[in-house]
Protein backbone atom coordinates (compact mmCIF):
# COMPACT_ATOMS: atom_id res chain seq x y z
CA UNK A 1 0.00 0.00 0.00
CA UNK A 2 1.20 3.72 -1.07
CA UNK A 3 0.69 6.10 1.96
CA UNK A 4 1.08 9.84 0.47
CA UNK A 5 2.46 13.05 2.63
CA UNK A 6 2.50 16.32 1.20
CA UNK A 7 6.60 15.75 1.14
CA UNK A 8 6.78 12.17 0.79
CA UNK A 9 5.25 8.67 -0.06
CA UNK A 10 5.74 5.75 1.45
CA UNK A 11 5.27 2.12 0.26
CA UNK A 12 4.03 -0.57 3.18
CA UNK A 13 5.26 -4.40 1.55
CA UNK A 14 3.26 -7.38 3.21
CA UNK A 15 6.22 -8.54 4.77
CA UNK A 16 8.75 -6.12 4.49
CA UNK A 17 9.50 -2.28 6.60
CA UNK A 18 8.07 0.08 4.91
CA UNK A 19 9.99 2.33 2.50
CA UNK A 20 9.94 6.15 2.51
CA UNK A 21 10.61 8.10 -0.93
CA UNK A 22 11.09 11.63 -1.47
CA UNK A 23 9.31 13.06 -4.65
CA UNK A 24 12.49 14.52 -5.24
CA UNK A 25 15.44 12.65 -4.03
CA UNK A 26 17.86 14.80 -1.95
CA UNK A 27 20.55 16.50 -3.73
CA UNK A 28 24.17 15.34 -3.31
CA UNK A 29 25.78 18.26 -1.44
CA UNK A 30 29.46 20.25 -2.83
CA UNK A 31 31.37 19.51 0.00
CA UNK A 32 33.17 23.16 -1.53
CA UNK A 33 29.84 24.95 -0.64
CA UNK A 34 30.93 27.39 2.29
CA UNK A 35 26.85 27.31 3.67
CA UNK A 36 26.90 23.63 3.78
CA UNK A 37 26.29 23.39 7.24
CA UNK A 38 23.38 25.67 7.31
CA UNK A 39 21.59 22.51 5.48
CA UNK A 40 21.60 20.43 8.67
CA UNK A 41 18.85 21.28 10.84
CA UNK A 42 19.13 21.45 14.44
CA UNK A 43 16.46 19.19 15.27
CA UNK A 44 16.91 16.26 13.22
CA UNK A 45 13.01 14.61 12.57
CA UNK A 46 14.35 11.79 11.10
CA UNK A 47 16.47 8.79 10.94
CA UNK A 48 18.08 7.74 8.10
CA UNK A 49 17.42 3.98 7.94
CA UNK A 50 19.18 2.80 4.64
CA UNK A 51 19.50 4.47 1.46
CA UNK A 52 16.58 6.22 -0.06
CA UNK A 53 14.78 5.01 3.39
CA UNK A 54 13.39 7.44 6.18
CA UNK A 55 11.70 7.09 9.49
CA UNK A 56 10.22 10.17 10.15
CA UNK A 57 9.39 11.39 13.67
CA UNK A 58 5.94 12.66 14.32
CA UNK A 59 6.31 15.91 16.26
CA UNK A 60 3.10 16.12 17.95
CA UNK A 61 3.74 12.85 19.81
CA UNK A 62 7.29 11.62 18.86
CA UNK A 63 7.34 9.19 21.89
CA UNK A 64 3.87 7.64 21.61
CA UNK A 65 5.71 4.16 20.86
CA UNK A 66 7.14 3.80 24.41
CA UNK A 67 3.70 4.43 25.51
CA UNK A 68 1.87 1.81 23.92
CA UNK A 69 4.66 -0.69 24.56
CA UNK A 70 4.48 0.09 28.21
CA UNK A 71 0.85 -0.31 28.75
CA UNK A 72 0.88 -3.53 26.64
CA UNK A 73 4.04 -5.05 28.49
CA UNK A 74 3.41 -3.75 32.46
CA UNK A 75 6.92 -4.27 32.72
CA UNK A 76 7.85 -7.75 31.66
CA UNK A 77 10.06 -6.59 29.19
CA UNK A 78 13.24 -4.58 28.61
CA UNK A 79 12.18 -1.94 26.18
CA UNK A 80 14.52 0.05 24.10
CA UNK A 81 15.37 3.28 22.42
CA UNK A 82 17.14 3.41 19.28
CA UNK A 83 19.22 6.45 17.87
CA UNK A 84 21.44 6.60 14.69
CA UNK A 85 25.09 7.55 14.63
CA UNK A 86 26.23 10.99 12.88
CA UNK A 87 28.12 8.99 10.05
CA UNK A 88 24.74 7.51 8.77
CA UNK A 89 23.51 10.87 8.69
CA UNK A 90 26.45 12.15 7.05
CA UNK A 91 26.38 9.47 4.16
CA UNK A 92 23.21 10.03 3.63
CA UNK A 93 23.23 13.89 3.82
CA UNK A 94 26.13 14.01 0.77
CA UNK A 95 25.11 10.63 -1.08
CA UNK A 96 28.00 7.86 0.24
CA UNK A 97 30.28 7.83 -2.32
CA UNK A 98 30.65 11.92 -1.62
CA UNK A 99 31.23 11.23 2.15
CA UNK A 100 33.29 8.73 1.79
CA UNK A 101 35.65 10.51 -0.77
CA UNK A 102 35.41 13.56 1.30
CA UNK A 103 36.56 12.01 4.54
CA UNK A 104 40.04 12.26 2.58
CA UNK A 105 39.38 15.13 0.58
CA UNK A 106 37.99 17.62 2.48
CA UNK A 107 38.36 15.99 6.54
CA UNK A 108 37.80 19.44 8.37
CA UNK A 109 34.51 19.92 6.38
CA UNK A 110 33.49 15.46 7.16
CA UNK A 111 34.28 16.74 11.09
CA UNK A 112 32.25 19.98 11.51
CA UNK A 113 29.11 17.87 9.56
CA UNK A 114 29.82 14.62 11.86
CA UNK A 115 29.58 17.66 14.50
CA UNK A 116 26.72 19.36 14.10
CA UNK A 117 24.27 16.23 13.04
CA UNK A 118 26.29 14.40 16.52
CA UNK A 119 24.47 17.14 18.37
CA UNK A 120 20.95 16.92 16.70
CA UNK A 121 21.26 12.66 17.64
CA UNK A 122 22.46 13.53 21.32
CA UNK A 123 19.25 16.05 22.03
CA UNK A 124 17.13 13.09 20.20
CA UNK A 125 19.18 10.44 23.08
CA UNK A 126 18.06 13.26 25.29
CA UNK A 127 14.55 13.00 24.94
CA UNK A 128 14.22 9.00 24.65
CA UNK A 129 16.08 9.34 27.75
CA UNK A 130 13.39 10.93 29.27
CA UNK A 131 10.89 8.02 28.61
CA UNK A 132 10.34 4.87 30.85
CA UNK A 133 13.02 2.93 28.74
CA UNK A 134 15.62 0.79 29.78
CA UNK A 135 18.39 1.38 27.48
CA UNK A 136 19.41 3.14 23.97
CA UNK A 137 20.71 1.44 20.87
CA UNK A 138 22.92 3.32 18.78
CA UNK A 139 22.75 2.38 15.41
CA UNK A 140 26.09 2.52 12.69
CA UNK A 141 25.67 -0.14 10.51
CA UNK A 142 28.22 1.46 8.03
CA UNK A 143 30.83 1.86 10.62
CA UNK A 144 32.15 -1.76 9.87
CA UNK A 145 35.26 -3.05 7.70
CA UNK A 146 33.33 -3.23 4.87
CA UNK A 147 33.35 0.66 4.22
CA UNK A 148 36.20 2.55 6.42
CA UNK A 149 39.54 1.35 8.16
CA UNK A 150 40.35 1.63 11.74
CA UNK A 151 41.80 4.62 11.03
CA UNK A 152 38.99 6.31 9.39
CA UNK A 153 36.82 4.82 12.35
CA UNK A 154 38.81 6.36 14.66
CA UNK A 155 39.12 9.97 13.46
CA UNK A 156 35.53 10.32 12.42
CA UNK A 157 33.15 7.69 14.03
CA UNK A 158 34.90 7.00 17.41
CA UNK A 159 34.74 10.79 18.86
CA UNK A 160 31.40 11.27 17.78
CA UNK A 161 29.88 7.87 18.77
CA UNK A 162 31.25 8.66 22.48
CA UNK A 163 29.73 11.82 22.57
CA UNK A 164 26.28 10.43 22.41
CA UNK A 165 27.27 7.44 24.32
CA UNK A 166 28.47 9.93 27.22
CA UNK A 167 25.08 11.79 26.73
CA UNK A 168 23.44 8.73 27.30
CA UNK A 169 24.72 7.77 30.54
CA UNK A 170 24.67 10.82 32.14
CA UNK A 171 21.13 10.95 31.59
CA UNK A 172 21.02 7.69 33.63
CA UNK A 173 20.43 5.01 30.97
CA UNK A 174 22.17 2.29 29.14
CA UNK A 175 24.00 2.44 26.15
CA UNK A 176 24.76 -0.02 23.35
CA UNK A 177 26.39 -0.04 19.64
CA UNK A 178 24.99 -2.17 16.53
CA UNK A 179 27.32 -2.39 14.08
CA UNK A 180 26.42 -5.14 11.24
CA UNK A 181 29.14 -7.54 9.37
CA UNK A 182 32.71 -7.94 9.94
CA UNK A 183 33.97 -5.66 13.03
CA UNK A 184 36.97 -7.89 14.18
CA UNK A 185 39.45 -5.23 13.58
CA UNK A 186 38.16 -2.91 15.39
CA UNK A 187 36.35 -4.36 18.49
CA UNK A 188 38.57 -2.41 21.00
CA UNK A 189 37.86 0.65 19.91
CA UNK A 190 34.47 0.32 19.87
CA UNK A 191 34.70 -0.19 23.60
CA UNK A 192 36.38 2.99 23.74
CA UNK A 193 33.38 4.60 23.17
CA UNK A 194 32.34 3.94 27.00
CA UNK A 195 29.23 2.02 25.39
CA UNK A 196 27.63 -0.64 27.96
CA UNK A 197 27.82 -3.18 25.25
CA UNK A 198 27.45 -4.03 22.11
CA UNK A 199 25.86 -6.11 19.07
CA UNK A 200 25.77 -7.62 16.11
CA UNK A 201 29.15 -9.58 16.05
CA UNK A 202 27.91 -11.43 13.03
CA UNK A 203 29.78 -14.59 12.92
CA UNK A 204 31.09 -16.41 9.92
CA UNK A 205 30.65 -16.35 6.92
CA UNK A 206 28.06 -12.79 7.45
CA UNK A 207 30.84 -11.42 9.41
CA UNK A 208 33.81 -12.30 10.88
CA UNK A 209 33.35 -12.18 14.53
CA UNK A 210 33.82 -15.19 16.70
CA UNK A 211 32.05 -15.04 20.06
CA UNK A 212 34.68 -16.46 22.72
CA UNK A 213 37.58 -14.29 20.95
CA UNK A 214 35.35 -11.09 21.45
CA UNK A 215 34.52 -12.09 25.06
CA UNK A 216 38.15 -12.57 25.59
CA UNK A 217 39.09 -9.42 23.79
CA UNK A 218 36.63 -6.72 25.50
CA UNK A 219 34.18 -8.44 27.58
CA UNK A 220 35.67 -6.98 31.10
CA UNK A 221 34.74 -3.96 29.61
CA UNK A 222 31.31 -4.34 27.55
CA UNK A 223 28.28 -6.76 27.17
CA UNK A 224 27.83 -8.92 24.41
CA UNK A 225 24.72 -9.27 22.40
CA UNK A 226 24.42 -11.60 19.86
CA UNK A 227 25.29 -14.03 17.75
CA UNK A 228 22.89 -16.21 16.00
CA UNK A 229 23.48 -15.88 12.25
CA UNK A 230 20.09 -14.24 10.98
CA UNK A 231 20.57 -15.73 7.70
CA UNK A 232 22.17 -18.95 7.10
CA UNK A 233 20.97 -20.35 10.76
CA UNK A 234 17.75 -18.32 11.74
CA UNK A 235 16.13 -18.22 8.35
CA UNK A 236 17.93 -21.23 6.38
CA UNK A 237 18.81 -23.80 9.09
CA UNK A 238 17.10 -26.67 10.16
CA UNK A 239 15.17 -26.74 13.14
CA UNK A 240 17.44 -28.77 14.76
CA UNK A 241 20.81 -27.18 13.52
CA UNK A 242 19.43 -24.08 15.05
CA UNK A 243 18.71 -25.78 17.84
CA UNK A 244 22.50 -26.89 17.88
CA UNK A 245 23.37 -23.82 17.38
CA UNK A 246 21.54 -21.73 19.92
CA UNK A 247 23.39 -24.04 22.67
CA UNK A 248 26.36 -23.38 21.33
CA UNK A 249 25.92 -19.85 21.87
CA UNK A 250 24.75 -20.21 24.81
CA UNK A 251 27.77 -22.71 25.52
CA UNK A 252 30.27 -20.25 24.94
CA UNK A 253 28.17 -16.70 26.01
CA UNK A 254 27.55 -18.42 29.79
CA UNK A 255 31.31 -19.13 30.41
CA UNK A 256 31.73 -15.34 30.72
CA UNK A 257 29.47 -12.34 32.67
CA UNK A 258 27.46 -10.29 30.89
CA UNK A 259 26.01 -11.98 27.88
CA UNK A 260 23.30 -11.70 26.17
CA UNK A 261 21.68 -14.51 23.31
CA UNK A 262 20.08 -12.52 20.67
CA UNK A 263 20.21 -13.06 16.79
CA UNK A 264 23.45 -11.42 15.26
CA UNK A 265 21.23 -9.40 13.10
CA UNK A 266 17.92 -8.19 11.96
CA UNK A 267 15.58 -11.22 11.63
CA UNK A 268 14.44 -11.26 7.93
CA UNK A 269 10.69 -10.69 7.60
CA UNK A 270 10.38 -14.22 6.58
CA UNK A 271 11.34 -16.01 9.49
CA UNK A 272 8.32 -17.89 11.27
CA UNK A 273 7.04 -16.95 14.61
CA UNK A 274 8.14 -20.40 16.21
CA UNK A 275 11.82 -20.07 15.44
CA UNK A 276 12.19 -17.23 17.03
CA UNK A 277 10.42 -18.76 20.47
CA UNK A 278 12.28 -21.96 20.18
CA UNK A 279 15.10 -19.70 20.61
CA UNK A 280 13.42 -18.25 23.85
CA UNK A 281 12.78 -21.85 24.71
CA UNK A 282 16.05 -23.10 24.78
CA UNK A 283 17.64 -20.46 26.55
CA UNK A 284 14.89 -20.42 29.13
CA UNK A 285 15.67 -23.97 29.78
CA UNK A 286 19.54 -24.23 29.07
CA UNK A 287 20.31 -20.04 29.72
CA UNK A 288 20.28 -19.84 33.40
CA UNK A 289 23.10 -18.87 35.29
CA UNK A 290 24.28 -21.10 38.29
CA UNK A 291 24.73 -19.59 41.13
Amino acid sequence: EKAIFKDREEVYPEDDLPVGRFYEPPKEKDLDDPDILSYIPEQLNYVPASKESYFFISDEDPYRIFHILNDKTQGHFSIHGEVTSALDYMLNFLGYENALMGMMTYPDTCKAILQKFTDGVVEMARGLCSQDIDAIKISSPFAGMGFISPELYREFELPYISQIVKAIHQAGKYSYIHTCGSINDRLEMMSESGAAGMECLDPPPIGNVELEEAFERIGDDMFIKGNIDSVNVLLEASDDDLQQDILSRLKTGMKYKGFILSTACSIAPNVKAQRIQLITEIAKKYGQYSQ
